[in-house]
């Protein structure tokens, strides 16, 4: 199995360095997702995975708590994170 590179939007960026600061709690939930991402793909897992669609066609949804959604996209060499505060 190859290991996909992580990256992050520097918008996601931002967000992810807010849930570092603010609430380590989701952070662990954020960081949690990724590794499933990483196991399981865009397939199945957890966080209630959604395919997005209209102009987010092609990327997932994950909860990561009841107001905040985990926005990627992924392929075979990486995942793209684009959003990991609120929702879409």
């Amino acid at each position: 199995m190859s290991k996909k590179r992580l990256l992050f939007t520097d918008y996601a960026w931002e967000e992810y360095l807010y849930w570092q600061r603010e609430d380590k709690k989701k952070l662990k939930r954020i960081n949690t997702l990724i590794e499933d991402i990483k196991r399981h793909g865009n397939l199945e897992g957890i966080g209630k995975l959604e395919a997005l669609k209209g102009n987010l066609h092609g990327y997932f949804s994950r909860r990561i708590d009841s107001e905040h959604r985990l926005i990627y996209r992924s392929d075979d060499e990486k995942i793209e994170i684009v959003q990991c505060r609120y929702q879409y």
